[in-house]
């Protein structure tokens, strides 16, 4: 999958003052296949009544480039933890491992799959994809090309839609997403993504904005995200589902521990109630102390609501609906 992403420490200015580049998405009809219309409806009911999480396998790592893939028996360990509390699933690839998820979530019976292609012009993982929508149709609804690949420069909006375009002409019914920082949605140059995105899946962290701080700003954060989601809804004519959000429970140094974070998901489950329109996913499942063994922010290897024995933290106090 790569090494953990190298956040920016806060964003720009702009983005305390967020407001989306105005289009045309809105006014006109969404650039949305008819085929696609009962997976969409499918989504936004799990969006409405279900618990997404965004998931990554316990028994995977990633470190100086070299993956050690997650095996099927760490797969069903992780999703069994999950399954009391969340019914639907968003993934970051689709390959090394990741090929045995899909039948082992619908035999534990959660109801929706978004799964992740971790390298968008990657033509296997792609048909990895693919292949799990053909395979277990009732429960893979989306395919999600790509995670803060223009944020990290893998990738320009411009190419990465023009990857999105061609994927839909093989993905047939499913939905298509891609997933990066808020901010990058509200320039001009995001229109062609945003065209051809039957959801939005916006990452919107408050610990990286610099009002931040933990133990005080939870509830600020949660209205921001609040905020930035209306924001994104006001100028985009599909559903958007939060993919990322969240606070991390280390390092202690930096201020961030369990009780904290528990407040964070406390304020954000009472400011942004579900919809169909409106939704998150609780971010992260695990820890995983490689992301930060990879290089990354010592934070990197904190952001699960349970921790990397499978344990719940505080917060899943108030994760579940």
């Amino acid at each position: 999958m790569g090494s953990p992403r190298q956040r920016l420490r806060v964003f720009a200015a702009l983005c305390l003052a967020f407001a989306v580049a105005p289009h045309d998405a809105r006014a006109a009809e969404c650039h949305r296949a008819d085929a696609a219309q009962p997976r969409l409806e499918r989504l936004q009911q799990a969006m409405a009544t279900g618990r997404f999480v965004t998931y990554e396998p316990t028994s995977m790592a990633v470190i100086d480039g070299h993956v050690t893939p997650a095996s099927a028996e760490g797969i069903r360990a992780d999703l069994v933890a999950l399954r009391p509390h969340f019914d639907a699933l968003i993934t970051y690839e689709a390959g090394h491992g990741l090929e045995a998820l899909p039948a082992i979530a619908e035999s534990l019976g959660f109801r929706a799959l978004l799964v992740g292609v971790w390298k968008p012009g990657d033509a296997r993982e792609l048909q990895a994809a693919l292949r799990a929508a053909r395979e277990h149709p009732k429960l893979v609804l989306g395919i999600v090309l790509g995670n803060e690949t223009v944020f990290r420069k893998s990738l320009s909006m411009s190419e990465l839609a023009r990857l999105m375009h061609a994927a839909r002409a093989q993905a047939g019914g499913l939905l298509l997403a891609t997933s990066e920082p808020f901010h990058l949605y509200g320039g001009g140059d995001a229109a062609a993504v945003l065209a051809e995105s039957d959801l939005l899946l916006p990452n919107v962290h408050p610990v990286y904005q610099p009002w931040f701080r933990p133990g005080s700003s939870e509830q600020q954060a949660a209205e921001f995200v609040r905020n930035v989601v209306g924001d994104l809804r006001r100028a985009y004519c599909g559903p958007v589902l939060v993919k990322e959000t969240g606070e991390p429970t280390a390092p202690a140094s930096a201020g961030y521990d369990e009780e904290h974070q528990a407040a964070f998901w406390r304020a954000l489950q009472g400011t942004l109630p579900a919809s169909r329109d409106t939704a998150y996913s609780t971010f992260a499942a695990f820890d995983l102390a490689w992301r930060a063994q990879d290089g990354g922010l010592a934070s990197e290897a904190h952001w699960g609501v349970f921790d990397a024995q499978r344990r719940a933290k505080r917060a899943m106090q108030h994760v579940a609906r």
